[in-house]
């Protein structure tokens, strides 16, 4: 069964006099718990797709299922509850809540869910160790490196279970210890639990985790390849 059919996915963007092809009829299957990365220059497409898999994105044309359900035909209620909980979202930029700290940030997603306090307190306190941040559980993100505020990301994106992961570049500030040590997490999820990852990189290092390399140019998909993965 195919977690995610994307059928020639279209989206333009007018640049002047230009039109940017986001997407330019990309039409692809991601089966469940695939683990997939998408390669490819920066304009070429891979964060657009991520963003329109994820609904945060409209089409001008095509069409997105995820587990049978038409996403691009979803209102703004129905997005916000498949988002909320079925996918995990690491964006390039973090998104943390700077108000908040490392914790409270990790734990916001559950506690909109619902989990209770005591499942949200002991959820976060074993990922934030996972990833590296124990003892730092009570900082605020403008008292963390780039590096750790990626982690705290990655901590809000897996701690309430999804179903599917969308990483966009969720090693661009990590040195190749902690590098490993989250591959190595994500690919943990992946088989135990059957979590579907699709990983936007430009990090070699990453693609050599994946099972399927997808390689993206000026909105179009220009390789898709099976591969080898190192673990």
């Amino acid at each position: 069964m195919s977690a995610i059919i994307c059928t020639d996915l279209c989206k333009y963007y007018q640049q002047g006099d230009a039109v940017i092809k986001g997407l330019d009829h990309v039409s692809l299957e991601i089966e469940e718990g695939s683990f997939i990365c998408l390669s490819g220059p920066s304009g070429s497409g891979k964060t657009t797709l991520l963003n329109a898999i994820g609904g945060l994105d409209s089409l001008d044309s095509g069409e997105i299922s995820i587990d049978g359900e038409r996403v691009d035909l979803l209102g703004k209620a129905a997005l916000a509850d498949l988002r909320l909980h079925s996918i995990g979202f690491v964006f390039q930029a973090y998104n943390l809540i700077p108000v908040l700290s490392a914790r409270e940030n990790v734990e916001f997603v559950m506690q909109v869910q619902g989990i209770s306090s005591a499942e949200r307190k002991q959820r976060s306190s074993k990922i934030l160790k996972e990833v590296g941040l124990e003892g730092m559980e009570d900082r605020r993100p403008a008292q963390l490196s780039g590096g750790q505020q990626q982690r705290v990301a990655v901590a809000r994106a897996i701690v309430s279970q999804p179903k599917l992961v969308l990483a966009d570049e969720p090693t661009a500030n990590l040195d190749s210890k902690s590098m490993e040590s989250l591959m190595a997490h994500f690919r943990e999820l992946n088989r135990s639990h059957k979590v579907t990852f699709l990983i936007a990189t430009h990090d070699q290092r990453v693609m050599e985790w994946a099972d399927r390399l997808i390689s993206m140019e000026d909105g179009r998909v220009v390789s898709d390849e099976l591969q080898q993965a190192i673990r």
